[in-house]
Protein backbone atom coordinates (compact mmCIF):
# COMPACT_ATOMS: atom_id res chain seq x y z
CA UNK A 1 0.00 0.00 0.00
CA UNK A 2 1.25 3.65 -1.09
CA UNK A 3 2.29 5.55 2.18
CA UNK A 4 1.33 8.97 1.71
CA UNK A 5 3.30 11.91 3.44
CA UNK A 6 2.18 13.99 5.96
CA UNK A 7 3.33 17.07 4.49
CA UNK A 8 0.86 17.74 1.74
CA UNK A 9 -1.12 20.12 3.71
CA UNK A 10 -2.14 22.90 1.19
CA UNK A 11 -3.65 21.49 -2.12
CA UNK A 12 -1.50 21.41 -5.43
CA UNK A 13 -2.32 20.17 -9.05
CA UNK A 14 0.29 17.83 -8.79
CA UNK A 15 -0.29 16.43 -5.13
CA UNK A 16 -2.96 13.98 -6.23
CA UNK A 17 -5.49 16.96 -6.63
CA UNK A 18 -6.21 16.53 -9.78
CA UNK A 19 -8.63 19.34 -11.10
CA UNK A 20 -11.69 18.43 -13.84
CA UNK A 21 -14.30 20.71 -15.17
CA UNK A 22 -16.65 20.33 -18.34
CA UNK A 23 -17.89 17.20 -19.43
CA UNK A 24 -16.65 13.79 -19.99
CA UNK A 25 -16.90 10.21 -20.11
CA UNK A 26 -15.43 7.17 -19.01
CA UNK A 27 -13.90 6.39 -22.13
CA UNK A 28 -12.54 9.77 -22.81
CA UNK A 29 -8.89 9.06 -22.17
CA UNK A 30 -8.11 13.20 -21.11
CA UNK A 31 -10.59 12.86 -17.99
CA UNK A 32 -7.75 13.18 -15.48
CA UNK A 33 -9.80 11.93 -12.65
CA UNK A 34 -9.97 8.17 -14.26
CA UNK A 35 -7.46 6.51 -12.96
CA UNK A 36 -8.23 2.85 -14.10
CA UNK A 37 -9.91 1.57 -17.32
CA UNK A 38 -12.76 -0.14 -15.25
CA UNK A 39 -12.92 1.92 -11.84
CA UNK A 40 -15.10 0.13 -9.02
CA UNK A 41 -16.34 1.77 -5.70
CA UNK A 42 -14.43 1.14 -2.53
CA UNK A 43 -15.53 -0.98 -0.45
CA UNK A 44 -14.47 -1.64 3.71
CA UNK A 45 -11.73 -3.77 4.12
CA UNK A 46 -12.34 -7.81 5.24
CA UNK A 47 -11.77 -7.50 9.07
CA UNK A 48 -9.88 -10.27 10.73
CA UNK A 49 -11.25 -11.76 13.83
CA UNK A 50 -11.19 -9.80 17.05
CA UNK A 51 -7.73 -10.36 19.09
CA UNK A 52 -8.88 -7.68 21.76
CA UNK A 53 -12.14 -6.95 23.67
CA UNK A 54 -13.90 -4.02 22.21
CA UNK A 55 -13.59 -1.13 24.55
CA UNK A 56 -16.94 0.13 26.36
CA UNK A 57 -20.18 -1.43 26.09
CA UNK A 58 -21.31 -3.81 23.03
CA UNK A 59 -25.06 -3.71 22.55
CA UNK A 60 -26.15 -7.00 20.92
CA UNK A 61 -28.16 -7.14 17.30
CA UNK A 62 -27.72 -7.77 13.72
CA UNK A 63 -25.48 -7.01 11.13
CA UNK A 64 -25.36 -3.04 11.34
CA UNK A 65 -25.71 -1.47 7.65
CA UNK A 66 -26.08 2.06 8.57
CA UNK A 67 -26.46 4.28 12.03
CA UNK A 68 -26.82 7.93 12.87
CA UNK A 69 -27.46 9.78 16.31
CA UNK A 70 -30.22 12.42 16.97
CA UNK A 71 -28.80 15.06 19.71
CA UNK A 72 -31.95 17.09 19.83
CA UNK A 73 -34.26 13.82 20.85
CA UNK A 74 -31.16 11.36 22.35
CA UNK A 75 -31.68 9.34 20.15
CA UNK A 76 -29.56 6.03 18.53
CA UNK A 77 -30.80 5.05 15.32
CA UNK A 78 -29.20 1.54 14.32
CA UNK A 79 -29.90 -0.01 10.49
CA UNK A 80 -30.17 -3.74 10.22
CA UNK A 81 -29.59 -5.70 7.06
CA UNK A 82 -31.32 -8.67 8.06
CA UNK A 83 -34.74 -7.97 8.59
CA UNK A 84 -34.18 -4.56 7.49
CA UNK A 85 -35.11 -2.59 9.69
CA UNK A 86 -34.53 -0.01 12.72
CA UNK A 87 -33.66 -0.15 16.02
CA UNK A 88 -33.89 2.60 17.99
CA UNK A 89 -32.13 3.40 21.62
CA UNK A 90 -32.06 5.89 23.89
CA UNK A 91 -28.87 7.13 24.91
CA UNK A 92 -30.12 7.94 27.90
CA UNK A 93 -31.28 4.82 29.13
CA UNK A 94 -29.54 2.08 27.22
CA UNK A 95 -30.83 -0.41 29.73
CA UNK A 96 -34.01 -0.26 28.58
CA UNK A 97 -34.93 -2.14 25.39
CA UNK A 98 -35.04 -0.67 21.91
CA UNK A 99 -37.98 0.17 19.48
CA UNK A 100 -37.92 -1.93 16.15
CA UNK A 101 -39.21 -0.28 13.06
CA UNK A 102 -39.44 -2.37 9.83
CA UNK A 103 -38.31 -1.16 6.71
CA UNK A 104 -38.82 -1.92 3.13
CA UNK A 105 -35.28 -2.62 2.17
CA UNK A 106 -31.73 -2.41 3.66
CA UNK A 107 -30.80 0.86 4.59
CA UNK A 108 -27.38 2.34 3.03
CA UNK A 109 -27.19 5.93 4.63
CA UNK A 110 -28.82 7.81 7.83
CA UNK A 111 -28.73 11.50 7.76
CA UNK A 112 -29.80 13.42 10.97
CA UNK A 113 -31.48 17.07 10.60
CA UNK A 114 -32.73 17.53 14.53
CA UNK A 115 -35.80 15.47 15.02
CA UNK A 116 -35.27 13.79 11.25
CA UNK A 117 -33.55 10.85 10.00
CA UNK A 118 -33.36 10.50 6.07
CA UNK A 119 -32.98 6.71 5.52
CA UNK A 120 -31.72 5.88 1.91
CA UNK A 121 -33.00 2.27 0.69
CA UNK A 122 -31.77 2.09 -2.81
CA UNK A 123 -32.70 -1.41 -3.34
CA UNK A 124 -36.40 -0.12 -2.82
CA UNK A 125 -35.62 3.25 -4.57
CA UNK A 126 -37.17 4.74 -1.56
CA UNK A 127 -36.10 7.51 0.85
CA UNK A 128 -38.56 7.55 4.22
CA UNK A 129 -37.98 9.89 6.90
CA UNK A 130 -38.23 9.08 10.67
CA UNK A 131 -39.28 11.33 12.66
CA UNK A 132 -38.65 11.84 16.39
CA UNK A 133 -39.33 11.84 19.40
CA UNK A 134 -43.06 10.29 17.53
CA UNK A 135 -41.65 7.61 15.73
CA UNK A 136 -43.31 8.70 12.62
CA UNK A 137 -42.34 7.30 9.24
CA UNK A 138 -43.04 8.50 5.44
CA UNK A 139 -41.53 7.98 2.91
CA UNK A 140 -40.74 9.25 -0.64
CA UNK A 141 -40.39 7.36 -3.70
CA UNK A 142 -37.47 8.28 -5.97
CA UNK A 143 -37.11 5.66 -8.35
CA UNK A 144 -33.41 4.64 -9.29
CA UNK A 145 -31.05 3.46 -5.93
CA UNK A 146 -31.07 6.82 -3.75
CA UNK A 147 -27.57 6.33 -1.78
CA UNK A 148 -28.49 9.41 0.37
CA UNK A 149 -30.17 11.98 1.28
CA UNK A 150 -29.87 15.12 3.02
CA UNK A 151 -32.39 18.16 4.41
CA UNK A 152 -31.03 21.18 2.60
CA UNK A 153 -33.52 24.42 3.50
CA UNK A 154 -36.83 23.52 2.63
CA UNK A 155 -35.77 21.27 0.20
CA UNK A 156 -34.19 17.52 -0.04
CA UNK A 157 -30.74 16.24 -1.79
CA UNK A 158 -31.06 12.88 -2.64
CA UNK A 159 -27.81 11.14 -4.38
CA UNK A 160 -28.99 8.69 -7.25
CA UNK A 161 -26.08 6.59 -6.77
CA UNK A 162 -25.66 4.76 -10.34
CA UNK A 163 -28.36 7.18 -11.97
CA UNK A 164 -24.94 9.99 -11.81
CA UNK A 165 -27.26 12.67 -10.77
CA UNK A 166 -28.79 14.72 -7.84
CA UNK A 167 -31.86 15.01 -7.13
CA UNK A 168 -34.00 18.38 -5.97
CA UNK A 169 -36.93 17.39 -4.01
CA UNK A 170 -38.37 20.84 -2.74
CA UNK A 171 -41.40 21.30 -0.57
CA UNK A 172 -44.11 21.53 -2.43
CA UNK A 173 -43.82 21.56 -6.64
CA UNK A 174 -42.14 19.39 -8.63
CA UNK A 175 -38.39 17.60 -8.56
CA UNK A 176 -35.62 18.56 -10.75
CA UNK A 177 -32.62 16.83 -11.58
CA UNK A 178 -28.85 17.92 -11.17
CA UNK A 179 -26.12 15.58 -13.35
CA UNK A 180 -23.09 16.20 -15.04
CA UNK A 181 -19.60 14.89 -14.73
CA UNK A 182 -20.68 12.19 -12.09
CA UNK A 183 -19.95 7.96 -13.03
CA UNK A 184 -22.29 7.52 -9.17
CA UNK A 185 -23.84 10.09 -7.16
CA UNK A 186 -22.65 8.05 -3.68
CA UNK A 187 -23.25 11.22 -1.16
CA UNK A 188 -24.11 14.60 -0.67
CA UNK A 189 -22.90 16.86 1.90
CA UNK A 190 -23.95 20.31 2.77
CA UNK A 191 -21.10 21.79 4.57
CA UNK A 192 -22.90 25.71 4.97
CA UNK A 193 -20.37 27.17 2.54
CA UNK A 194 -21.25 24.51 -0.21
CA UNK A 195 -22.62 21.47 -1.20
CA UNK A 196 -20.40 18.76 -2.40
CA UNK A 197 -20.90 15.33 -4.00
CA UNK A 198 -19.21 12.40 -3.60
CA UNK A 199 -18.10 10.17 -6.60
CA UNK A 200 -17.16 6.23 -5.33
CA UNK A 201 -16.25 5.16 -8.78
CA UNK A 202 -13.94 8.24 -9.92
CA UNK A 203 -12.69 8.44 -6.47
CA UNK A 204 -13.06 11.93 -6.32
CA UNK A 205 -15.54 14.95 -4.91
CA UNK A 206 -17.51 17.73 -6.97
CA UNK A 207 -18.92 21.02 -6.19
CA UNK A 208 -22.21 21.82 -6.42
CA UNK A 209 -24.13 24.85 -7.29
CA UNK A 210 -27.92 23.90 -6.19
CA UNK A 211 -29.42 26.82 -7.60
CA UNK A 212 -27.36 26.90 -10.67
CA UNK A 213 -28.58 23.37 -11.26
CA UNK A 214 -24.94 22.49 -12.16
CA UNK A 215 -22.18 19.97 -11.01
CA UNK A 216 -19.32 21.77 -10.78
CA UNK A 217 -15.77 21.44 -10.79
CA UNK A 218 -14.60 17.90 -9.58
CA UNK A 219 -10.84 17.00 -7.19
CA UNK A 220 -9.34 13.79 -6.81
CA UNK A 221 -9.49 12.39 -3.65
CA UNK A 222 -7.25 9.31 -3.05
CA UNK A 223 -7.59 6.08 -4.49
CA UNK A 224 -10.43 4.97 -3.15
CA UNK A 225 -12.62 7.55 -1.63
CA UNK A 226 -15.36 5.96 0.67
CA UNK A 227 -17.13 8.27 2.98
CA UNK A 228 -17.75 11.93 3.67
CA UNK A 229 -18.83 14.02 6.64
CA UNK A 230 -18.87 17.53 6.94
CA UNK A 231 -16.68 19.23 10.15
CA UNK A 232 -17.16 22.71 11.47
CA UNK A 233 -14.55 24.66 9.15
CA UNK A 234 -16.39 24.53 6.03
CA UNK A 235 -15.01 21.12 4.94
CA UNK A 236 -15.59 18.45 3.83
CA UNK A 237 -13.55 14.98 5.43
CA UNK A 238 -13.29 12.13 3.28
CA UNK A 239 -11.84 8.47 3.90
CA UNK A 240 -9.58 6.66 1.60
CA UNK A 241 -9.79 3.16 2.16
CA UNK A 242 -7.34 2.14 -0.64
CA UNK A 243 -4.28 4.23 -0.04
CA UNK A 244 -4.89 5.00 3.83
CA UNK A 245 -5.44 8.66 4.35
CA UNK A 246 -8.02 11.26 5.78
CA UNK A 247 -8.57 13.87 3.26
CA UNK A 248 -10.29 17.47 3.97
CA UNK A 249 -11.54 19.71 1.30
CA UNK A 250 -12.59 22.99 1.35
CA UNK A 251 -16.09 23.42 -0.23
CA UNK A 252 -16.77 26.99 -1.46
CA UNK A 253 -14.10 27.40 -3.43
CA UNK A 254 -13.52 23.33 -3.73
CA UNK A 255 -9.64 22.76 -2.95
CA UNK A 256 -7.74 19.90 -1.15
CA UNK A 257 -7.04 21.70 2.11
CA UNK A 258 -5.32 18.38 4.15
CA UNK A 259 -4.14 14.67 2.85
CA UNK A 260 -3.02 12.92 6.34
CA UNK A 261 -2.15 8.62 6.33
CA UNK A 262 -3.97 7.27 8.26
CA UNK A 263 -2.93 3.01 8.22
CA UNK A 264 -5.54 0.32 7.93
CA UNK A 265 -8.14 0.95 5.69
CA UNK A 266 -10.20 4.03 6.82
CA UNK A 267 -13.63 4.02 6.11
CA UNK A 268 -16.24 4.92 7.94
CA UNK A 269 -16.21 8.44 9.42
CA UNK A 270 -18.24 10.71 11.65
CA UNK A 271 -18.01 14.04 13.21
CA UNK A 272 -18.31 15.83 16.68
CA UNK A 273 -18.82 19.71 16.23
CA UNK A 274 -18.63 20.07 19.43
CA UNK A 275 -14.93 18.67 20.37
CA UNK A 276 -13.50 19.20 16.82
CA UNK A 277 -13.24 15.32 16.53
CA UNK A 278 -13.17 13.52 13.28
CA UNK A 279 -14.13 9.78 14.09
CA UNK A 280 -12.68 7.27 11.79
CA UNK A 281 -13.01 3.43 11.56
CA UNK A 282 -9.62 1.00 10.55
CA UNK A 283 -11.89 -2.32 8.90
CA UNK A 284 -8.09 -3.74 8.78
CA UNK A 285 -7.68 -3.47 12.19
CA UNK A 286 -11.24 -3.15 13.91
CA UNK A 287 -10.29 -0.12 15.25
CA UNK A 288 -11.94 3.67 16.02
CA UNK A 289 -9.46 6.37 16.06
CA UNK A 290 -10.48 10.00 17.01
CA UNK A 291 -8.67 12.83 15.19
CA UNK A 292 -8.32 16.76 16.57
CA UNK A 293 -9.00 18.61 13.31
CA UNK A 294 -8.76 22.23 14.35
CA UNK A 295 -4.84 22.23 12.92
CA UNK A 296 -2.65 22.64 10.36
CA UNK A 297 -3.15 18.72 10.56
CA UNK A 298 -5.16 15.83 12.19
CA UNK A 299 -3.63 14.65 16.02
CA UNK A 300 -4.62 11.48 17.20
CA UNK A 301 -6.47 12.11 20.64
CA UNK A 302 -8.01 8.75 20.62
CA UNK A 303 -7.79 4.97 19.21
CA UNK A 304 -9.77 1.75 20.70
CA UNK A 305 -10.64 -1.82 19.91
CA UNK A 306 -13.94 -2.09 17.95
CA UNK A 307 -16.14 -5.17 17.42
CA UNK A 308 -15.27 -6.83 14.33
CA UNK A 309 -15.62 -4.69 11.16
CA UNK A 310 -17.01 -1.59 12.04
CA UNK A 311 -17.60 -0.20 8.87
CA UNK A 312 -20.20 2.53 10.50
CA UNK A 313 -19.80 5.06 12.80
CA UNK A 314 -21.83 7.89 15.02
CA UNK A 315 -21.28 10.69 17.91
CA UNK A 316 -23.24 11.56 20.40
CA UNK A 317 -21.89 15.29 21.11
CA UNK A 318 -23.88 16.25 24.24
CA UNK A 319 -21.95 13.27 25.88
CA UNK A 320 -19.49 13.00 23.44
CA UNK A 321 -19.73 8.90 22.97
CA UNK A 322 -18.68 7.28 19.85
CA UNK A 323 -20.91 4.87 18.87
CA UNK A 324 -19.32 1.68 16.18
CA UNK A 325 -21.65 -0.93 14.00
CA UNK A 326 -20.54 -4.46 13.17
CA UNK A 327 -21.64 -5.27 9.56
CA UNK A 328 -20.56 -9.01 10.91
CA UNK A 329 -23.67 -9.10 13.14
CA UNK A 330 -21.41 -8.56 16.43
CA UNK A 331 -23.68 -5.86 17.68
CA UNK A 332 -23.12 -1.79 18.05
CA UNK A 333 -20.56 -0.74 20.40
CA UNK A 334 -20.75 2.18 22.49
CA UNK A 335 -17.39 4.14 23.77
CA UNK A 336 -17.30 7.21 26.34
CA UNK A 337 -13.42 8.36 25.64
Amino acid sequence: MRRLTAVSWIALPLAGALVLSGCSSAKDNSDELQIVANPQAARPAVSPAVSVNPAGQVLPGGAVSALAVDAKTSTLVVALSEPPSLRLYDLNALASAPVNMPLYGKAEKLTVTPGRVEIAEPAQGVVQQLSLPDRKLTETKTGGQPASSIAYGADRLVAMGPAKDIQVLPAAGPARTIGGQLYSADDVVDTGTGVVVLDRLRTAVFSLDVAAGKVNEGLRAGDGAANAVADSYGRVLVTDARAGALIAFSASPLIMRQRYPVPGAPYGIAYDAKRSLAWVTLTERNEVVGFDVRGGEPVEKYRFPTVRQPDSVGVDESSGRVLVGSAAGEGTQVIQP
